[in-house]
């Protein structure tokens, strides 16, 4: 089986409070954008003499990592330009085999990942993999898993994880994780929109970075208030609480969003925890 996990932009993020296990209580709305996606197979079997032909065709050998799991239940193959910077075995889609196997029986699997997606860039392209590996897992082993299963299971691999199970339009709270469909009228109006993403190049962004220095506080306008209003008046108001911390630490991410400002857009923000932005125009 295979699929195409897409990435997420957040249109507001705002840091509330910080929770007494650690993390943070946030408001953002996710949205979709499909423009930039990996590519995800799963293939079961316990033959691990072979692997996808097409995913070593592409790459060179350098570009290409590949591990298996000590008790031979997983062989993952990741390909990404420039070199894959992690464990494999610690990739979100190997994580997500191991918890979708708690309490079930699952045959070996090989896992293919095309990594085109930027990785610390604040899209959500880890956490749609792992969503994404959790929803053909379930398709493959488990067909009689609800909606609601899947779901609880994502939020446990990781916060954004849940948004991707059904990727449509919604309003996040808690750790991200606490998912509010958007009124039907907005979310299509916000899906109309003409987006563009843009990926600084260098500069990859950690969430433990973004967190750095920040001040937690509440917004004076609600995010789905802001959304209500025309584009043109969002700026100012529709705020990534992200952007302070971030930019000191990276003051050329400041002029890159002024220079897509200097493009025409109506609306420019950093999305997540960073280093990607999105234009509307």
């Amino acid at each position: 089986m295979t699929t195409h996990p897409f990435v997420k932009i957040n249109l507001g993020l705002n840091v509330l409070r910080k929770r007494e296990d650690g993390f943070h209580d946030i408001e953002t709305v996710f949205l979709p954008f499909k423009g930039i996606s990996d590519t995800l197979e799963i293939v079961a079997g316990d033959d691990f003499s072979h692997t996808s032909a097409s995913l070593f065709e592409r790459y060179s050998p350098e570009d290409i990592a590949q591990a298996i799991t000590p008790d031979g239940s997983v062989m993952i193959t990741i390909a990404r330009r420039g070199g894959v910077g992690w464990n494999p075995l610690k990739d979100i889609t190997v994580k997500a085999c191991a918890l979708f196997s708690e309490g079930r029986k699952m045959p070996p699997v090989k896992i293919f990942l095309e990594k085109t997606s930027p990785v610390g860039a604040g899209l959500g392209g880890g956490s749609a993999d792992g969503a994404f590996a959790l929803r053909m897992l379930s398709e493959m082993f488990a067909p009689e898993l609800t909606g609601e299963d899947l779901l609880a299971m994502a939020s446990r691999l990781g916060s954004d994880c849940a948004f991707f199970i059904d990727a449509e339009p919604c309003f996040a709270s808690g750790r991200g994780e606490i998912l509010t469909p958007l009124p039907e009228s907005l979310a299509e109006r916000l899906s109309s929109l003409d987006i563009r993403v843009s990926v600084p190049e260098g500069i990859s962004v950690s969430t433990a970075e973004a967190y750095g220095g920040i001040v937690p506080a509440l917004p004076p306008v609600r995010i789905p208030d802001v959304l209500e209003r025309p584009v043109e008046e969002w700026n100012g108001l529709l705020v990534n609480d992200f952007e302070k911390t971030v930019f000191a630490k990276y003051p050329f991410l400041a002029g890159f969003k002024n220079d897509l400002y200097a493009t025409g857009a109506r609306y420019v923000s950093m999305s997540g925890s960073g280093s990607a932005f999105f234009s509307i125009y």
